[in-house]
Order: C-alpha cells, then sequence, then structure tokens
C-alpha cells in the first residue's frame, strides 16, 4: 500500500487520499427519521437537549423546520438543526437559544469540514444562496470542539453578531465580591429560603411575564403552557427555582440543565425581594450549593443590538458572582463558498 502523503504550501493544505471515498448525502428531516434524529443527538459531542425532536418541535408552528441529516457511506454522521425564512435564507435554527452543526464524539476535523462541504453544496443546489449558522458556545463542549473555527476561517463566513455569555467555571471560581456578599447575608437574615417548584405558575405570570413587560416591554419567549409542556418532556433538564420571604414568592430561575453546564435561562424578581437580597441569594445557593459541581453555571447574554450594546448593570452583577464572558458567534455563510473547503479536503471527496 502507498505511504499517503500530505503536502503542506500555499495556499493551503492539500490531502491526498488516504482511503476510497465514500459517498456524502444530505437529506432533509423529516417527521419518519425521528427516531435516528434522536438516536444520532443522544451520542453527539456537541448536542443537548434542546435539539431532540421534542423540544424543537413544540414551536414548530413558528418556524418552518429546515432541518439537514448528512450521510457518509449510508451513515449518519451530522445534523444540522435548522429552519428557513421567508427570504430563503437557512437559519440554525431561529427558535433555539444555540444551534450549529451536530457530530459524533469521535468525529475527525476531516469529517466536520466534509459535511459543511456536503451541506453547503446541497444548500446551493437548492438555491438556497445563504445560511445563518448560529454556533454553539465553546464551553458547552465537553471535547475540544474548534474545527467549527476553524471551518468558518476556509469558507470566510462573515461574523454579524457575537454575544457575551456571563458563565462561572466551577473548578476555578472567583469568589463572590464584596456586595453580593453583604446581599446574601441581607437575604438570610430575613429567612429567605429557596424552594425547587413542581409548577411554573407561581413564578411565569405574576413574576417574570410582568417584571419583563414593565422593564423592557417584552414577553417571555416561552408562554407558561410552553414551559410546562417541555419540561413535562425533560424533567431532568428543566427546573424551576424560587426564592420566598415568608409565603410570599420574591424571586426565581428557570433553569436548563446539560451534563456539564447549568444555564439561567430565565430569572426575575420583585421590588420586595430586590430590597432584600433575594435574587442574589438564590443564585448564591444555586452557584455554590446546587451546580457545584457541573463545568460550568451560565447566567446568559448580557447584550443587545447584535451585541453592540451591553448591559453594564448586568454585566456587572453576574461579574459579581465570578462569572466571566465567552462568547457566542453567529456567522452568515455564502453556500457557493462550499467550493473554498476542496483544496483542503482534496481528492477524498466523493458526493451524489
Amino acid at each position: 500500500m502507498a505511504k499517503p502523503q500530505i503536502h503542506t504550501g500555499e495556499p493551503a493544505l492539500v490531502i491526498q487520499p488516504l482511503v476510497p471515498a465514500k459517498i456524502f448525502s444530505v437529506r432533509r428531516y423529516i417527521p419518519d427519521y425521528r427516531r435516528e434524529w434522536d438516536r444520532f443527538v443522544s451520542a453527539g459531542k456537541n448536542a443537548t437537549f434542546l435539539f431532540y425532536r421534542d423540544y424543537m418541535d413544540y414551536h414548530s408552528n413558528r418556524f418552518a423546520d429546515y432541518s439537514l441529516m448528512v450521510f457518509h457511506g449510508g451513515k449518519l454522521v451530522a445534523l444540522l438543526p435548522a429552519n428557513l425564512n421567508a427570504d430563503r435564507i437557512l437559519i440554525s435554527h431561529e427558535g433555539l437559544t444555540y444551534g450549529g452543526l451536530v457530530v459524533h464524539r469521535t468525529a475527525t476535523l476531516w469529517e466536520v469540514l466534509s459535511c459543511f462541504h456536503a451541506l453547503l453544496r446541497h444548500l446551493n443546489q437548492e438555491k438556497i444562496s445563504r445560511l445563518l449558522y448560529k454556533q454553539l458556545p465553546v464551553f458547552y463542549n465537553p471535547l475540544p470542539g474548534d474545527e467549527v473555527a476553524f471551518a468558518m476561517f476556509l469558507l470566510d463566513a462573515q461574523l454579524f453578531r457575537r454575544d457575551c455569555a456571563m458563565v462561572v467555571p466551577q473548578a476555578d471560581r472567583l469568589q463572590f465580591q464584596r456586595r453580593r456578599r453583604r446581599e446574601i447575608k441581607k437575604a438570610m437574615r430575613f429567612g429567605v429560603r429557596v424552594v425547587q417548584e413542581s409548577t411554573f405558575e407561581p413564578f411565569w405570570e405574576p413574576l417574570l411575564a410582568a417584571r419583563l413587560v414593565r422593564r423592557y416591554g417584552v414577553k417571555p419567549v416561552h408562554t407558561v403552557e410552553e414551559i410546562t409542556l417541555l419540561a413535562s418532556r425533560f424533567p431532568d433538564q428543566i427546573k424551576q427555582f424560587s426564592a420566598y420571604h415568608q409565603d410570599r414568592l420574591v424571586a426565581g430561575a428557570t433553569i436548563f440543565e446539560t451534563p456539564t453546564v447549568a444555564h439561567a435561562q430565565y430569572s426575575a424578581v420583585s421590588d420586595e425581594g430586590a430590597e432584600i437580597g433575594a435574587l442574589d441569594f438564590l443564585f448564591g445557593w444555586l452557584i455554590d450549593e446546587r451546580y457545584k459541581d457541573k463545568r460550568y453555571f451560565d447566567f446568559g447574554i448580557c447584550n443587545e443590538n447584535a451585541g453592540r450594546t451591553l448591559n453594564q448593570g448586568m454585566v456587572d452583577w453576574k461579574e459579581g458572582f465570578g462569572a466571566r464572558c465567552y462568547v457566542h458567534n453567529f456567522y452568515e455563510i455564502t453556500t457557493k463558498n462550499h467550493a473554498k473547503l476542496e483544496t483542503v479536503l482534496g481528492g477524498r471527496l466523493k458526493h451524489v
């Protein structure tokens, strides 16, 4: 057998065939593939419960699902949760907090680049000229996952949005700032206690929705009926925690869990709760006690206007718990740029 040859030089790395090429193909997801889709999500190195069809399909009436599946030699090797908007722009996925290409734990750099090539080539053939790619924040990856960042570079993808997620690394935490500790102690003097709820109703409309409308003029992305439905489907991943002063609910947080990350999807505090430090107490308890064994506690983002406007008060508050910034990138990819990967991938590609 001839020795594989790897050549380096400008403008890019050229890889000669190592094994006989297998065929890449792309199929659009249909409900008949549900079991195969979910089975792959369960083994994905960068997948969370948000990518299961029981989560994605709860808002199927809002988005035109155009999720894609990549096969290599007939074997499923990647998923792209996505929807198609009215302008025939593919978005990955407009209804999810994060998205991106889902691959198996054993996926190599060559395989990831090949999957991007297959997907973009397919989209270009389908007259879909642009993909808005919402990258999974890197701290959700239990294994190295910068293959995507390398692919974006090779594709000349345009960064059009960058969110700032405030995250606490639990293995190397900074000490809570003095003001946060002072508020926690105040709440303890008032006898504030934390309860894991069995229902979302006491928190959702009276506190969360009312607070969001009053401060920002918006409603929660999920209705109380939707979050209740999702929690019934994912009881180990979606949980509600509330802080009480005597018998009054004064603060709350809705947590989305993955094996390595606890993410604060929603939080709110009443006027009374703000005066007595209830939200500080609740988050201090979540970080120090409930989720001390997670790799990360994710407060969520602190920006607006596609990342160009920071809510400095929110940043200061979250940093007070030792959170620091991880970026969450959004790229625009021209689908015809799939050809830019061919120099790197060399003769190993074969498509139907």
